[in-house]
Protein backbone atom coordinates (compact mmCIF):
# COMPACT_ATOMS: atom_id res chain seq x y z
CA UNK A 1 0.00 0.00 0.00
CA UNK A 2 1.24 3.46 -0.93
CA UNK A 3 2.03 5.76 2.33
CA UNK A 4 0.71 9.31 1.53
CA UNK A 5 3.21 12.04 3.05
CA UNK A 6 0.76 14.85 2.84
CA UNK A 7 -3.44 15.33 1.92
CA UNK A 8 -2.25 15.85 -1.57
CA UNK A 9 -1.06 12.44 -1.75
CA UNK A 10 -4.56 11.44 -0.47
CA UNK A 11 -6.32 13.27 -3.04
CA UNK A 12 -4.06 12.02 -5.85
CA UNK A 13 -5.05 8.47 -4.76
CA UNK A 14 -8.79 9.54 -4.80
CA UNK A 15 -8.70 10.88 -8.20
CA UNK A 16 -7.25 7.74 -9.76
CA UNK A 17 -9.58 5.61 -7.63
CA UNK A 18 -12.79 7.00 -7.98
CA UNK A 19 -15.10 8.15 -11.36
CA UNK A 20 -14.49 11.24 -12.44
CA UNK A 21 -18.47 12.50 -11.56
CA UNK A 22 -17.69 10.83 -7.31
CA UNK A 23 -13.97 12.44 -7.40
CA UNK A 24 -15.46 15.80 -8.61
CA UNK A 25 -18.09 15.67 -6.36
CA UNK A 26 -16.10 15.87 -3.48
CA UNK A 27 -13.01 18.29 -4.77
CA UNK A 28 -15.00 20.66 -6.40
CA UNK A 29 -17.31 23.95 -5.05
CA UNK A 30 -19.81 26.77 -6.56
CA UNK A 31 -18.76 28.65 -9.64
CA UNK A 32 -15.82 29.66 -10.55
CA UNK A 33 -14.57 28.01 -7.17
CA UNK A 34 -13.02 31.35 -5.48
CA UNK A 35 -13.89 30.96 -2.36
CA UNK A 36 -12.75 27.04 -2.30
CA UNK A 37 -9.40 27.88 -3.52
CA UNK A 38 -9.18 30.92 -1.10
CA UNK A 39 -9.96 28.52 2.09
CA UNK A 40 -6.51 27.01 1.61
CA UNK A 41 -4.29 30.03 0.04
CA UNK A 42 -5.31 32.12 2.83
CA UNK A 43 -4.60 29.98 5.63
CA UNK A 44 -0.90 29.03 4.29
CA UNK A 45 -0.83 32.66 4.11
CA UNK A 46 -0.16 33.12 7.79
CA UNK A 47 3.71 33.18 8.64
CA UNK A 48 4.15 31.36 12.24
CA UNK A 49 6.49 32.84 14.92
CA UNK A 50 9.03 30.24 15.27
CA UNK A 51 10.88 30.51 18.47
CA UNK A 52 13.68 28.27 20.05
CA UNK A 53 15.47 27.24 24.04
CA UNK A 54 11.68 26.77 25.13
CA UNK A 55 10.65 23.36 26.90
CA UNK A 56 8.94 21.44 24.32
CA UNK A 57 9.94 18.14 26.00
CA UNK A 58 6.35 17.42 26.87
CA UNK A 59 3.73 18.64 23.88
CA UNK A 60 -0.19 17.95 25.51
CA UNK A 61 -2.08 17.97 21.91
CA UNK A 62 -5.37 16.68 24.37
CA UNK A 63 -8.42 18.81 24.53
CA UNK A 64 -11.89 18.70 24.54
CA UNK A 65 -14.19 19.78 21.89
CA UNK A 66 -18.02 19.57 20.88
CA UNK A 67 -18.39 18.00 24.30
CA UNK A 68 -16.06 14.87 23.87
CA UNK A 69 -12.64 14.85 25.00
CA UNK A 70 -10.12 14.13 21.87
CA UNK A 71 -6.94 13.34 21.32
CA UNK A 72 -6.08 16.42 19.47
CA UNK A 73 -8.00 19.07 18.12
CA UNK A 74 -9.85 17.87 15.08
CA UNK A 75 -13.37 16.36 14.45
CA UNK A 76 -14.47 14.78 11.05
CA UNK A 77 -16.90 17.10 9.41
CA UNK A 78 -20.54 15.84 8.01
CA UNK A 79 -19.75 14.74 4.82
CA UNK A 80 -23.11 13.68 2.30
CA UNK A 81 -22.60 10.55 0.02
CA UNK A 82 -19.48 9.25 1.71
CA UNK A 83 -21.28 5.71 1.22
CA UNK A 84 -19.94 6.07 -2.37
CA UNK A 85 -16.27 6.78 -1.95
CA UNK A 86 -16.25 3.33 -0.27
CA UNK A 87 -17.55 0.34 1.00
CA UNK A 88 -20.07 1.24 3.66
CA UNK A 89 -17.98 4.65 3.87
CA UNK A 90 -19.48 6.66 6.81
CA UNK A 91 -19.18 3.97 8.96
CA UNK A 92 -15.37 3.03 8.05
CA UNK A 93 -14.68 6.36 8.38
CA UNK A 94 -16.33 6.87 11.60
CA UNK A 95 -14.29 3.64 13.27
CA UNK A 96 -10.96 5.48 12.18
CA UNK A 97 -12.26 8.62 13.78
CA UNK A 98 -12.94 6.47 17.28
CA UNK A 99 -9.93 4.62 17.00
CA UNK A 100 -7.77 7.42 16.96
CA UNK A 101 -9.94 9.68 19.42
CA UNK A 102 -11.58 12.38 17.79
CA UNK A 103 -15.09 13.07 17.49
CA UNK A 104 -17.52 12.31 14.28
CA UNK A 105 -20.28 14.43 12.82
CA UNK A 106 -22.58 11.80 10.60
CA UNK A 107 -24.11 14.42 7.68
CA UNK A 108 -28.48 13.89 7.50
CA UNK A 109 -27.16 13.18 3.81
CA UNK A 110 -25.14 9.97 4.67
CA UNK A 111 -25.34 6.88 2.48
CA UNK A 112 -25.05 4.50 6.03
CA UNK A 113 -27.84 5.57 8.71
CA UNK A 114 -27.51 6.89 12.02
CA UNK A 115 -28.23 2.99 13.01
CA UNK A 116 -25.63 1.31 11.00
CA UNK A 117 -22.63 3.89 12.02
CA UNK A 118 -23.55 3.81 15.95
CA UNK A 119 -23.65 0.27 16.07
CA UNK A 120 -20.47 0.14 15.55
CA UNK A 121 -18.82 2.76 17.61
CA UNK A 122 -18.78 2.98 21.65
CA UNK A 123 -19.73 6.55 21.52
CA UNK A 124 -22.24 7.39 18.88
CA UNK A 125 -21.42 10.25 16.12
CA UNK A 126 -22.35 14.09 16.38
CA UNK A 127 -25.44 14.21 14.14
CA UNK A 128 -25.48 17.04 11.46
CA UNK A 129 -28.97 18.03 10.81
CA UNK A 130 -30.94 20.62 7.99
CA UNK A 131 -34.39 22.23 9.05
CA UNK A 132 -36.72 20.40 7.06
CA UNK A 133 -40.10 21.52 6.18
CA UNK A 134 -40.84 18.09 7.24
CA UNK A 135 -40.82 18.36 11.09
CA UNK A 136 -42.32 15.28 11.65
CA UNK A 137 -39.46 13.72 9.72
CA UNK A 138 -37.33 16.13 11.65
CA UNK A 139 -38.58 14.82 15.17
CA UNK A 140 -38.50 11.21 14.24
CA UNK A 141 -35.04 11.32 13.35
CA UNK A 142 -34.21 13.35 16.45
CA UNK A 143 -35.66 10.79 18.62
CA UNK A 144 -33.70 7.54 16.54
CA UNK A 145 -30.54 9.38 17.57
CA UNK A 146 -31.50 10.42 20.86
CA UNK A 147 -32.34 6.92 21.69
CA UNK A 148 -29.23 5.86 20.16
CA UNK A 149 -27.28 7.84 22.88
CA UNK A 150 -26.50 10.68 20.08
CA UNK A 151 -25.53 13.54 22.68
CA UNK A 152 -25.32 16.55 20.18
CA UNK A 153 -26.53 17.95 17.21
CA UNK A 154 -24.93 20.04 14.63
CA UNK A 155 -27.11 22.34 12.86
CA UNK A 156 -25.94 23.38 9.46
CA UNK A 157 -27.70 26.92 8.32
CA UNK A 158 -25.95 27.91 5.12
CA UNK A 159 -27.64 25.16 2.63
CA UNK A 160 -31.16 26.76 2.29
CA UNK A 161 -30.57 26.96 -1.66
CA UNK A 162 -27.84 24.98 -3.49
CA UNK A 163 -25.71 26.87 -5.17
CA UNK A 164 -24.74 25.35 -8.60
CA UNK A 165 -21.32 23.84 -8.77
CA UNK A 166 -19.98 23.88 -12.10
CA UNK A 167 -18.04 20.33 -12.04
CA UNK A 168 -20.65 18.70 -11.07
CA UNK A 169 -22.63 19.37 -14.91
CA UNK A 170 -19.69 19.22 -16.58
CA UNK A 171 -19.07 15.64 -15.28
CA UNK A 172 -22.97 14.74 -15.86
CA UNK A 173 -23.52 14.28 -11.89
CA UNK A 174 -26.46 16.96 -12.34
CA UNK A 175 -27.68 18.80 -15.22
CA UNK A 176 -28.89 16.85 -18.12
CA UNK A 177 -29.49 13.18 -17.59
CA UNK A 178 -30.15 12.11 -20.93
CA UNK A 179 -28.62 9.11 -22.60
CA UNK A 180 -25.04 11.26 -23.23
CA UNK A 181 -25.19 11.50 -19.52
CA UNK A 182 -25.57 8.30 -18.63
CA UNK A 183 -22.96 7.07 -21.32
CA UNK A 184 -20.64 9.03 -19.71
CA UNK A 185 -21.26 7.85 -16.32
CA UNK A 186 -21.11 4.42 -16.90
CA UNK A 187 -17.88 4.81 -19.32
CA UNK A 188 -16.27 6.01 -16.04
CA UNK A 189 -17.38 3.29 -13.92
CA UNK A 190 -16.26 0.84 -16.48
CA UNK A 191 -12.68 2.50 -16.22
CA UNK A 192 -12.51 2.15 -12.90
CA UNK A 193 -13.12 -2.07 -11.88
CA UNK A 194 -11.97 -1.22 -8.40
CA UNK A 195 -14.33 0.93 -7.43
CA UNK A 196 -17.31 -0.39 -9.24
CA UNK A 197 -16.82 -4.13 -7.72
CA UNK A 198 -15.85 -2.97 -3.85
CA UNK A 199 -18.39 0.07 -3.94
CA UNK A 200 -20.46 -0.35 -6.30
CA UNK A 201 -21.74 -3.66 -6.16
CA UNK A 202 -20.71 -5.08 -2.15
CA UNK A 203 -21.29 -1.31 -0.84
CA UNK A 204 -24.64 -1.62 -1.56
CA UNK A 205 -27.66 -0.49 -0.62
CA UNK A 206 -26.92 3.39 -2.15
CA UNK A 207 -29.55 5.03 -0.51
CA UNK A 208 -29.63 7.51 1.47
CA UNK A 209 -30.08 5.97 5.31
CA UNK A 210 -31.09 8.42 7.72
CA UNK A 211 -34.01 10.11 5.07
CA UNK A 212 -35.24 6.00 4.09
CA UNK A 213 -38.08 6.13 6.21
CA UNK A 214 -39.99 9.53 4.65
CA UNK A 215 -38.29 8.18 1.30
CA UNK A 216 -39.01 4.54 1.20
CA UNK A 217 -37.32 2.75 -1.70
CA UNK A 218 -37.10 5.24 -3.56
CA UNK A 219 -33.98 7.08 -1.62
CA UNK A 220 -31.47 6.98 -4.27
CA UNK A 221 -29.41 10.24 -5.53
CA UNK A 222 -32.00 11.21 -7.71
CA UNK A 223 -34.80 11.18 -5.68
CA UNK A 224 -32.81 12.54 -2.98
CA UNK A 225 -32.35 15.40 -5.01
CA UNK A 226 -35.48 16.48 -5.93
CA UNK A 227 -36.90 15.59 -2.04
CA UNK A 228 -34.49 18.24 -0.95
CA UNK A 229 -35.70 20.90 -3.61
CA UNK A 230 -39.30 20.53 -1.68
CA UNK A 231 -38.52 19.75 1.81
CA UNK A 232 -35.05 22.15 2.63
CA UNK A 233 -36.63 24.92 4.66
CA UNK A 234 -35.68 28.39 3.27
CA UNK A 235 -37.65 30.25 5.98
CA UNK A 236 -35.68 29.25 8.65
CA UNK A 237 -34.70 32.42 11.49
CA UNK A 238 -33.28 32.69 14.89
CA UNK A 239 -36.61 32.04 15.97
CA UNK A 240 -36.62 28.38 14.61
CA UNK A 241 -33.98 27.93 17.64
CA UNK A 242 -36.98 27.47 19.96
CA UNK A 243 -38.62 24.91 18.02
CA UNK A 244 -35.23 22.66 17.72
CA UNK A 245 -34.71 23.03 21.82
CA UNK A 246 -38.37 21.46 22.18
CA UNK A 247 -37.02 18.49 20.69
CA UNK A 248 -33.42 18.23 21.38
CA UNK A 249 -32.21 18.13 24.94
CA UNK A 250 -28.79 18.15 24.43
CA UNK A 251 -26.00 20.51 23.37
CA UNK A 252 -26.51 22.30 20.25
CA UNK A 253 -23.70 24.15 17.63
CA UNK A 254 -24.60 25.75 14.17
CA UNK A 255 -22.78 25.21 11.42
CA UNK A 256 -22.62 27.50 8.43
CA UNK A 257 -21.60 31.11 9.49
CA UNK A 258 -18.99 33.62 8.93
CA UNK A 259 -20.23 36.85 9.96
CA UNK A 260 -20.01 38.58 13.45
CA UNK A 261 -23.46 40.10 13.14
CA UNK A 262 -24.99 36.21 12.84
CA UNK A 263 -22.27 34.90 15.41
CA UNK A 264 -23.89 37.32 17.80
CA UNK A 265 -27.48 36.38 17.26
CA UNK A 266 -26.86 32.50 17.68
CA UNK A 267 -25.28 33.25 21.03
CA UNK A 268 -28.26 35.50 21.75
CA UNK A 269 -30.34 32.53 20.37
CA UNK A 270 -28.78 29.86 22.99
CA UNK A 271 -26.37 28.03 20.95
CA UNK A 272 -23.62 25.53 22.46
CA UNK A 273 -21.07 25.49 19.85
CA UNK A 274 -20.51 27.72 16.19
CA UNK A 275 -18.69 26.63 13.41
CA UNK A 276 -16.65 28.83 11.19
CA UNK A 277 -17.94 27.72 7.49
CA UNK A 278 -18.54 28.69 3.85
CA UNK A 279 -19.89 24.84 3.19
CA UNK A 280 -16.17 24.36 1.62
CA UNK A 281 -16.65 27.07 -0.88
CA UNK A 282 -19.53 24.85 -1.93
CA UNK A 283 -22.27 27.76 -1.61
CA UNK A 284 -21.63 31.04 -2.01
CA UNK A 285 -18.97 31.68 -4.31
CA UNK A 286 -16.81 35.30 -3.58
CA UNK A 287 -17.52 34.85 0.49
CA UNK A 288 -14.39 35.07 2.65
CA UNK A 289 -12.25 32.22 3.40
CA UNK A 290 -12.64 30.87 6.65
CA UNK A 291 -9.71 31.92 8.30
CA UNK A 292 -10.45 35.46 7.33
CA UNK A 293 -14.16 35.41 8.96
CA UNK A 294 -12.44 33.37 12.27
CA UNK A 295 -11.17 36.42 13.99
CA UNK A 296 -14.32 38.27 13.71
CA UNK A 297 -16.44 35.65 14.85
CA UNK A 298 -14.47 34.96 17.84
CA UNK A 299 -14.64 38.50 18.81
CA UNK A 300 -18.44 38.91 18.35
CA UNK A 301 -18.70 35.33 20.41
CA UNK A 302 -16.04 37.42 23.17
CA UNK A 303 -16.28 33.52 24.85
CA UNK A 304 -19.89 32.51 25.30
CA UNK A 305 -19.35 29.67 23.48
CA UNK A 306 -16.71 27.20 21.69
CA UNK A 307 -15.72 28.31 17.77
CA UNK A 308 -14.31 26.07 15.61
CA UNK A 309 -13.19 26.65 12.30
CA UNK A 310 -13.98 24.25 9.10
CA UNK A 311 -12.55 24.50 6.01
CA UNK A 312 -9.34 25.10 4.22
CA UNK A 313 -7.12 23.00 6.61
CA UNK A 314 -4.62 20.77 4.84
CA UNK A 315 -2.03 20.16 7.28
CA UNK A 316 -0.93 19.83 11.10
CA UNK A 317 0.61 23.63 10.48
CA UNK A 318 -3.32 24.64 9.28
CA UNK A 319 -4.14 23.56 12.44
CA UNK A 320 -2.01 25.71 14.81
CA UNK A 321 -2.46 28.63 12.39
CA UNK A 322 -6.82 28.56 13.27
CA UNK A 323 -6.35 27.82 16.92
CA UNK A 324 -3.92 31.33 17.06
CA UNK A 325 -6.66 32.75 15.62
CA UNK A 326 -8.96 31.88 18.15
CA UNK A 327 -10.40 28.37 16.93
CA UNK A 328 -10.67 25.84 19.86
CA UNK A 329 -9.87 23.18 17.25
CA UNK A 330 -11.26 22.22 13.19
CA UNK A 331 -13.67 20.32 11.39
CA UNK A 332 -11.44 17.94 8.78
CA UNK A 333 -14.19 17.87 5.20
CA UNK A 334 -12.36 16.94 2.35
CA UNK A 335 -9.02 15.77 4.11
CA UNK A 336 -10.72 12.71 5.49
CA UNK A 337 -12.84 11.96 2.22
CA UNK A 338 -9.64 11.72 0.24
CA UNK A 339 -8.18 9.62 2.49
CA UNK A 340 -11.49 7.42 2.57
CA UNK A 341 -11.64 7.48 -0.93
CA UNK A 342 -8.04 6.51 -1.41
CA UNK A 343 -7.32 3.88 1.46
CA UNK A 344 -10.89 3.34 3.27
CA UNK A 345 -10.99 3.31 7.03
CA UNK A 346 -7.05 2.67 7.33
CA UNK A 347 -6.45 5.86 4.95
CA UNK A 348 -8.46 7.92 7.73
CA UNK A 349 -6.50 6.57 10.34
CA UNK A 350 -3.43 7.44 8.83
CA UNK A 351 -4.76 10.59 7.99
CA UNK A 352 -5.30 11.83 11.16
CA UNK A 353 -1.83 10.19 12.36
CA UNK A 354 0.09 12.15 10.10
CA UNK A 355 -1.78 15.53 10.88
CA UNK A 356 -1.44 14.41 14.90
CA UNK A 357 2.40 14.22 13.77
CA UNK A 358 2.42 17.67 11.86
CA UNK A 359 0.62 19.58 14.90
CA UNK A 360 3.17 18.14 17.56
CA UNK A 361 5.83 19.29 15.29
CA UNK A 362 4.34 22.85 14.53
CA UNK A 363 3.44 23.22 18.20
CA UNK A 364 7.57 22.44 19.54
CA UNK A 365 8.72 24.79 16.97
CA UNK A 366 6.32 27.40 17.88
CA UNK A 367 7.46 26.95 21.62
CA UNK A 368 3.58 25.81 22.24
CA UNK A 369 3.06 22.97 24.67
CA UNK A 370 -0.49 22.75 25.26
CA UNK A 371 -3.30 22.43 22.39
CA UNK A 372 -5.96 24.02 25.57
CA UNK A 373 -3.64 27.47 25.40
CA UNK A 374 -2.09 28.32 21.86
CA UNK A 375 -0.72 31.56 21.81
CA UNK A 376 -2.14 34.27 19.76
CA UNK A 377 1.22 35.62 18.78
CA UNK A 378 2.21 31.95 16.84
CA UNK A 379 1.16 34.07 13.89
CA UNK A 380 2.95 36.86 12.84
CA UNK A 381 1.15 39.98 12.32
CA UNK A 382 0.50 41.14 8.40
CA UNK A 383 3.00 43.36 6.89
Amino acid sequence: MVTPASIEDFRELARRRLPRFLFDYIDGGSYDEATLHANIADIQRLKLRQRVMVDVSHVDLTTTLLGQATSFPVALAPIGLAGLYARRGEVQAARAAEAAGVPFILSSSACCGIEEVAAGLKQPPILQLYMIRDRAFMIDLLQRSAALGVETLMLTVDLIVHSPRRRDVRSSLTGSQGAAAQLRRATEIALHPGWAWDVGVRGRPHILGNFAPVMGDGAGLAQFTAWVAQNFDASITWADMAWLREHWRGPIVVKGLLDAADAAAACDAGVDGIIVSNHGGRQLDGAPSTIMALPGVVDAVAGRVEVLLDGGVRSGTDILRAMALGASGVLLGRAWAFALAAQGQAGVAAMLEMLRHELAVAMALTGQTSARSISADVVLPAR
